[in-house]
């Protein structure tokens, strides 16, 4: 697929003072196919790191930031022989190892001369406690799902998706109803990367639905690892009340009457 965030990538690639980078998102909007596409394109060497379950990887950043003793580890952990400017490095799932977040800082004070992305959903990189945020230190790409000129792209109309950015309305208008299609197509499939590569290859709807659920409890079931049980019914009604509140007229979220729900419930 398509992702315009690439082409951020290639400008901070370039950058004469070039910080680490922190691509930021919700699970499932593809941050590890990013990183792991842009080093495929354009690095000769790509060294990736995964946290998530990964002790021995997360202890080497809890003992100190001597970031060449750092990258020794991730040599022998990756088997690629880490080099400035042709080297990739990613660090993946952070939210586990809040320590690298830390670490981020070093990189770009005693080893600017590396090429660092790392990635974390928003609920793990937010807030840690105890842990110092690189403020000044990182660069931060926000990544999304997919948004309509990618979602045209990914259905093989890159054509249609370059009118739009052209902003010429006489084949914007001309092709109205090309786009009406496809847009009826977007708001049913949304954005997520894997519900639009099913869409794309299959054209299932009871599919693209079942996917799209399965991500919703995905969800659900990562509250417990970023909150206190004692505020995870909380959290829950907040999640189910939302579809609820915005299929009203006026399209918002009142927060006051998800309270009321609470205080009756005792929660």
């Amino acid at each position: 697929m398509k992702r315009f965030a690439m082409e951020q990538l290639q400008s901070w690639k370039e950058k004469g003072k070039r910080k680490p980078m922190i691509i930021m998102g919700a699970r499932q909007v593809g941050k590890t196919w990013l990183m792991k596409e842009f080093g495929r394109q354009f690095f000769p060497k790509v060294a990736y790191v995964s946290f998530y379950n990964n002790k021995r990887m997360s202890d080497v950043f809890e003992m100190d930031f001597d970031i060449q003793r750092i990258l020794m580890n991730l040599n022998i952990e990756t088997g690629v022989t880490i080099t400035p400017g042709d080297t990739l490095i990613i660090l993946d799932e952070i939210q586990d190892a809040p320590r690298v977040l830390e670490s981020l800082k070093y990189f770009c004070e005693d080893a600017p001369e590396y090429h660092v992305l790392a990635a974390g959903s928003l609920l793990g990189v937010a807030i840690h406690q105890g842990v110092s945020y690189p403020v000044g230190k990182v660069e931060l790409l926000d990544l999304y799902p997919l948004n309509f000129r990618e979602f045209l792209c990914a259905m093989g109309e890159e054509a249609l998706s370059g009118a739009l950015d052209s902003k010429d309305f006489s084949i914007i208008d001309n092709f109205s109803d090309k786009y009406l299609f496809w847009l009826k197509n977007y708001y049913y499939t949304g954005g997520m990367p894997a519900v639009v590569d099913l869409f794309r290859e299959q054209k299932d709807y009871a599919g693209v639905r079942e996917l799209q659920k399965d991500i919703v409890r995905q969800y659900r079931g990562d509250f417990g690892k970023h909150i206190d049980a004692k505020d995870l019914p909380r959290i829950r009604m907040v999640w189910e009340s939302i579809p609820i509140q915005l299929a009203k007229e006026n399209k918002k979220f009142f927060f006051g009457q998800i309270k009321k729900r609470c205080q009756k419930c005792r929660f």
